[in-house]
C-alpha cells in the first residue's frame, strides 16, 4: 500500500514486476500528491451573495413586464428579463407600514400587532430580528436610503449605515382606532392629514418637477444607493432602496408626463366616479370615502385619466431611479454576484370600484404587487404560483445560503426559481381592520375568499380563472357551501389577533 493505493502482481511474474515497481515508489517519492496540488491551486471559494432590495411604494403591478401596453418602465422590464417575475404575489396588509412591517420582520400583521400607519413592531416584540439586521448578523453590510420600514419609523439596529432614529411623536400617539379593534371611520385618513388637498381638482394633488427631478427625494435616495454600491463593492452588503413613488401625490419631471396622451388612457372596467360596492358586494368592502386621492369627492372620468396618466407618469420617474442604481452596479460589475429584488408593499386602486388608494381594501387589485428576483446567471422565467411578500425573509436567507432564520412564518420560494410553475400548494393571507370588523383574505391559484367579521358582516368569493376583475361574487350561489367551507379552513392558518 502507497500512498492510499494498492499493487497486485500476477502469478509468475512478481519478481519482473517487483523491479518495475521500484522506479515507480521513487516516482511518487518525488511527485508532490496530487490530492493535495490540487486543493492548493483549487480557486477560493464563491464570494456571498450581495443583496440589492428595491421597494416602490403604492406600485401593483401596472408594469411593461406585467403585460400593460401603455406604461413606460424600460428599467423594470429589463430586470424582469434577466430573473424571474412573480405574477401572483401578494401583500399581508394593504397599507404600508403594517406590509412592510410583516415582511422585514417575518410575521404576519395579525402577530406583530402592526395594524396601523403609527405602530412601531418593537414596542411589543423587541426581541424581533429583522430582514436587514439579520444579514447584518451574518457579517453583511446592512444599508438603508429611502423608505424601508415606513416614514418616521425607521429601525436604527437593522442597519449599518443610514438608519435614522424613530420619530416619537408618531409612535407615542394614542392608538389609533385600528390598533384598538374598535376600526377606522370611513372619514378616516390612514396616510395622514398632508394627504388632504386644498382645493378640490385633480391637478392639485399632481406636481411636476423640473429637469430630471435632481431635487427630488427619489432622485436623491438613488444617489445614495449608488454611493453605497462604490464604498460597500468590496464586501457582502445588504443594500435597501426605497422609493416612494408613485405614492401619492403622483410625481414626476415633464419629461415623463409627455410619455402619455391622457386623452388614450382607457379607465378600467369597474370604474365609478364615486367609491362603492359593486352590486352583490358586501358593502363595507369599499369604503366610501377616498384616501390619497380625489379625497372626499367624485371623481369625474376626464379627471380620473388625468390621474392614470399622472400615477403612469410618476411610475416612470422610479423606473429611471431604478435604471440608474442598476447601471451602477453593472458599471462596478457588481452584477454576477449580487441578488436584486425589486416589489411593491401593496396593491392599488386606480378608479376601480370608484376607489383610489389602497386603505382597507381586500380587493386582488389593492394586494396583489409586482415581485421580480434576479439571481446571477438565471434565464428570464414566469411564474404563475402564488406567493405571499412574507415569504421574502425566509427566501433571501436561503438563496444568500445562510441559516434558515427562525421564528419567521412565511416560506422559501427560492424553489420556484428552479422550476417556476413546480406544484405550489401555499396560499397567500391578507388581513385589515375596518370599522371595527376584522377582514381576512386568502387567495389561491384559482380562487379568492375574504370574509368581514368572520362572514358575520359580509363575505365574497371570486374565481379568479373566469373572473379575474372580481365583478361577481359567488359567495350567496348555492354551489358555492363547498368551496367556502374550503377556504374558511385555509383562513385558520392565518394567526389570530
Amino acid at each position: 500500500m502507497t500512498n492510499g493505493m494498492s499493487f497486485t502482481l500476477a502469478p509468475g511474474r512478481r519478481r519482473y514486476g517487483a523491479i518495475l515497481l521500484i522506479p515507480a515508489l521513487i516516482l511518487f517519492a518525488i511527485v508532490p500528491d496530487a490530492s493535495r496540488t490540487s486543493a492548493q491551486t483549487s480557486p477560493k471559494p464563491r464570494a456571498r451573495y450581495n443583496v440589492l432590495f428595491i421597494i416602490s411604494d403604492d406600485l401593483r403591478p401596472t408594469l411593461g413586464c406585467y403585460g400593460n401596453p401603455i406604461v413606460k418602465t424600460p428599467n423594470i422590464d429589463a430586470l424582469a428579463a434577466r430573473g424571474t417575475r412573480f405574477d401572483r404575489a401578494y401583500a399581508q396588509f394593504p397599507l404600508c407600514n403594517p406590509s412592510r412591517s410583516s415582511l422585514l420582520s417575518g410575521r404576519y400583521p395579525t402577530r406583530s400587532g402592526v395594524m396601523d400607519n403609527n405602530s412601531y413592531f418593537r414596542k411589543q416584540h423587541p426581541d424581533i430580528v429583522t430582514l436587514p439586521q439579520y444579514f447584518k448578523n451574518q457579517g453583511y453590510a446592512s444599508l438603508r436610503t429611502g423608505k424601508i420600514f415606513h416614514g418616521g419609523i425607521d429601525d436604527m439596529v437593522s442597519w449599518t449605515e443610514g438608519g435614522e432614529p424613530v420619530d416619537q411623536n408618531i409612535v407615542n400617539r394614542p392608538p389609533s382606532p385600528v390598533a384598538t379593534g374598535q376600526g377606522a371611520r370611513e372619514t378616516d385618513d390612514p396616510e395622514g392629514p398632508q394627504n388632504r388637498p386644498a382645493r378640490p381638482s385633480a391637478s392639485d394633488r399632481i406636481v411636476v418637477l423640473e429637469g430630471d427631478g435632481e431635487t427630488f427625494g427619489d432622485y436623491k435616495v438613488a444617489t445614495r444607493a449608488i454611493e453605497y454600491l462604490e464604498r460597500y463593492r468590496d464586501k457582502p452588503f445588504f443594500l435597501s432602496v426605497g422609493f416612494v413613488k408613485p405614492h401619492s401625490p403622483p410625481t414626476a419631471p415633464k419629461k415623463f408626463f409627455d410619455l402619455y396622451d391622457q386623452n388614450k388612457i382607457p379607465l378600467p372596467p369597474d370604474f365609478n366616479t364615486r367609491p362603492q360596492a359593486p352590486k352583490g358586494f358586501p358593502d363595507i368592502s369599499i369604503p366610501h370615502r377616498n384616501a390619497d386621492l380625489f379625497i372626499g369627492r367624485d371623481s369625474s372620468p376626464d379627471e380620473a385619466r388625468e390621474m392614470i396618466r399622472a400615477y403612469y407618469a410618476s411610475t416612470s420617474f422610479m423606473d429611471a431611479q431604478v435604471g440608474r442604481v442598476i447601471e451602477a452596479l453593472d458599471r462596478l460589475h457588481l452584477r454576477e454576484n449580487t441578488i436584486i429584488v425589486f416589489w411593491g408593499d401593496h396593491g392599488y386602486h386606480l378608479g376601480e370600484k370608484g376607489k383610489w388608494s389602497k386603505a382597507y381594501s381586500l380587493w386582488d387589485v389593492g394586494l396583489r404587487v409586482p415581485l421580480i428576483i434576479a439571481m446571477p446567471g438565471q434565464k428570464p422565467q414566469t411564474s404563475g404560483r402564488t406567493v405571499q411578500l412574507l415569504d421574502l425573509y425566509p427566501t433571501l436567507a436561503d438563496l444568500a445560503g445562510l441559516p434558515a432564520p427562525p421564528q419567521v412564518e412565511g416560506r422559501s420560494i427560492a424553489p420556484l426559481l428552479k422550476k417556476p410553475n413546480a406544484s405550489w400548494n401555499f396560499p397567500a393571507f391578507a388581513v385589515v381592520m375596518f370599522q371595527g370588523k376584522l377582514g381576512r383574505s386568502v387567495t389561491t391559484e384559482r380562487w379568492h375568499y375574504v370574509e368581514w367579521d368572520e362572514g358575520r358582516a359580509g363575505a365574497m368569493l371570486t374565481d379568479h380563472r373566469s373572473d379575474p376583475l372580481e365583478l361577481k361574487n359567488l359567495a350567496d350561489e348555492p354551489g358555492s357551501a363547498g368551496r367556502i367551507k374550503e377556504m374558511k379552513e385555509l383562513l385558520k392558518q392565518l394567526p389570530a389577533p
